[in-house]
């Protein structure tokens, strides 16, 4: 090392470089003398993590997320990451996050809006989550794969604070979000203006839905729908809110197990949804605690449908407990419609406004489902469905007790608008889907 400097520096003096080479020689022999000593690497620095700024813009180190460093200074293969996107960041673009990302990634979106940014995810363990507000994807005519805004067929993704607007696709399907693979894990979104909201596939998939909203999906046929679950495995969705579907249902699932629990399913003034729930091939399907309206336009005159279609699973059993069902058509409809075939229905302190009963022409165990009317409720014009207190409907709750799979069917929780829900401070006591009597600042 030294011989090789001072060869250069002789060279340096040789051509003439005058007094600037001298000096370069100076500072490599003064200030970086040459020994056995110099020849060792300075200690580097501990990591602190990655730098980055809090919500109130001061910078600091999250160690906790930070990329393991490997040899050359870059993030260790298979070490997690966190990839921003944003209009400042050196990603600008979701659909390239997406190419970039690695299992295990974080991917964080910022506020705002991004048109035509389609994208496909394949990632497992993959978090993408909007940061400092919802993160707008407006399609404005583009899409993945001719599919929808986004395609997901990874192994396990979260998304979180994400709005999907306006997907169209040739064939009329264009969904917010396309599910073909993997396990998908959905919180606090919103869809709406789609072809459908999500759309799956059949096969070894899972999706789950929490506190998210779904509003005026679907094409118009009756062919699409606010959600729309193909033949997967299993689907939960909880605290979500669903409205308004284009002709189509506002919730619709061929899945082999289904948890529909603390929900509002409302098509409300002008909807023209046809079912608000739909099993069309039957399946386990648990149905607690929602509370599920049809309009007075609605083009179908059934609320909640079973087996339609014909059963495929193995295990087809109905649970509706505890929900408030409200139909709102002038000329009646049915309640609930089970074809016949299933294994077992079940339905306990189920509250019905409006004509019909519950278990018309329907095998199963039917216990306390009183047909009531609007009085028995706050306001139900402004879809406000907690029992008053004067009402004789008080303390009046049956147990429901288990399903066939030892599940407790007793609710746990209450829907609470928007796309929320609270864990019961007791055990239930009344009918219906809420427990709350007095009154409170969301309906």
């Amino acid at each position: 090392m030294k011989a090789r400097i001072d060869s250069i520096t002789t060279a340096s003096l040789q051509f003439g470089g005058g007094a600037l080479c001298a000096l370069i020689a100076m500072t490599f022999l003064g200030f970086y003398p040459i020994s056995a000593d110099a020849e060792s690497i300075p200690p580097v620095s501990p990591y602190l993590g990655e730098i980055r700024r809090d919500s109130s813009g001061k910078l600091i180190a999250a160690p906790d997320k930070a990329p393991v460093a490997d040899a050359a200074g870059q993030p260790a293969s298979g070490a997690a990451r966190i990839l921003r996107v944003g209009p400042q960041q050196a990603l600008r673009s979701i659909a390239v996050a997406a190419a970039q990302a690695r299992d295990g990634d974080t991917v964080e979106i910022e506020a705002g809006d991004y048109t035509g940014d389609v994208a496909v995810w394949t990632q497992n363990k993959l978090t993408i989550r909007g940061v400092g507000g919802h993160a707008r994807l407006i399609a404005a005519g583009a899409s993945a794969e001719k599919k929808g805004i986004w395609v997901v067929r990874g192994g396990d993704i979260t998304v979180e604070n994400i709005e999907f607007r306006g997907a169209r696709v040739p064939d009329r399907n264009g969904a917010g979000i396309r599910l073909e693979k993997g396990r998908l894990s959905i919180r606090n979104c919103r869809f709406l203006d789609n072809e459908n909201g999500i759309l799956t596939g059949g096969g070894n998939a899972e999706l789950e839905i929490e506190n998210s909203e779904f509003g005026n999906n679907g094409y118009g046929d009756g062919y699409s729908h606010n959600l729309y679950v193909g033949g997967i495995r299993s689907l939960r969705v909880t605290g979500s809110y669903f409205h308004h579907a284009k002709a189509g249902h506002l919730l619709k699932s061929r899945a082999a197990e289904n948890h529909i629990l603390y929900n509002r399913l409302t098509d409300e003034s002008g909807g023209r949804a046809s079912y608000e729930l739909e099993f069309p091939n039957g399946g386990t399907a648990y149905v607690i605690g929602n509370i599920i309206q049809q309009s007075a336009t609605t083009e179908n005159s059934n609320i909640v449908s079973y087996g339609a279609e014909g059963y495929k699973s193995p295990k087809n059993e109905l649970y509706l407990i505890n929900n408030t069902l409200i139909n709102d058509r002038p000329e009646g409809g049915s309640f609930l419609t089970v074809r016949p075939g299933a294994q077992f229905v079940k339905a306990y302190n189920n509250l019905l406004l409006g004509r019909r009963q519950l278990n018309t022409g329907i095998d199963g165990e039917f216990i306390n489902n009183p047909n009531v009317d609007a009085g028995s409720f706050v306001l139900a014009e402004r879809h406000d469905y907690r029992v008053r207190r004067e009402s004789p409907l008080q303390r009046s709750y049956r147990s429901p007790g288990t399903a066939s799979s030892g599940m407790d069917l007793a609710p746990t929780h209450e829907y609470v608008h928007p796309a929320s829900t609270r864990p019961l401070s007791a055990a239930p006591t009344l009918p219906g889907a809420r427990q709350t009597l007095q009154p409170d600042k969301a309906p």
